[in-house]
């Protein structure tokens, strides 16, 4: 497996370096990154949705089976999330919003550590986990902000896998292009995700990545809708036919 992604990082350099248009290998490179963070962020939107609706519907088959259960998979349900998330990712807690928040606001080379701890792989896998503990016990929960966090985290992680012959890109743009990716997804809206970036990059350089970032951001919008189809967030209301 390894000797596979070595081969295939290599051939990838290969294929660049006889690219003769410097400003095409450029901005190929430049939004590489971004492209590849958004159709992950697209599958994780999906993924964590589906496991919303999986631990609702094992909510509701056991509250069928016995009302009285909830007063044993409420608590249950509580303590584990609490404890995965105490246990092993004391960051995966809350909406997660903040947490990409301050990233951003920490994006820079002194701060690795901390931005790792804010978002990584190990806050991803505890978010989902303890969302599922949460929901199977009965509790209220929003994926929205976890699913932010989440996308944070994937852009993060593919902006560190980057090989040392690629065009620096700037962390706290992947960050909150992530973020940006991920509203995009989690609402299946990626109008609303492109208005999200711009809003939250106006302070910052946007014009130097905007190709990069809108695509990003729109890819993961149709990623997400593709998998899981076209929906109204809130869902569609039931309408009466009127009589002209």
């Amino acid at each position: 497996m390894l000797r596979l992604f070595i081969y295939f990082r290599r051939s990838i350099k290969k294929s660049f370096d006889n690219l003769r248009n410097e400003k095409l290998k450029h901005n190929l490179l430049q939004a590489i990154p971004f492209w590849i963070g958004s159709l992950i962020t697209g599958v994780f939107a999906v993924m964590y949705a589906k496991i919303f609706m999986w631990g609702e519907k094992l909510m509701n088959l056991i509250m069928d089976w016995n009302s009285w259960m909830i007063f044993i998979i409420a608590p249950i349900g509580f303590v584990l999330s609490w404890w995965l998330v105490k246990e092993f990712a004391p960051y995966a807690k809350g909406s997660g919003i903040p947490q990409v928040m301050a990233a951003v606001e920490l994006a820079n080379p002194k701060e690795h550590t901390k931005i790792r701890n804010l978002l990584s792989l190990k806050i991803l896998v505890f978010k989902i986990l303890s969302s599922l503990a949460l929901i199977i016990g009965g509790g209220a929960i929003g994926r929205e902000g976890p699913t932010i966090q989440i996308a944070g985290s994937v852009f993060r992680k593919v902006n560190e896998y980057l090989p040392d012959w690629w065009p620096k890109i700037s962390k706290k743009n992947m960050i909150m292009t992530g973020a940006a990716a991920g509203l995009s997804a989690a609402f299946n809206t990626p109008l609303g995700g492109i208005v999200f970036a711009v809003e939250e990059l106006s302070k910052t350089h946007i014009n130097y990545f905007k190709t990069a970032l809108f695509t990003a951001v729109i890819i993961a919008g149709l990623t997400a809708q593709t998998l899981a189809g076209s929906y109204l967030y809130l869902g569609y209301p039931k309408t009466a036919d009127v009589a002209l």
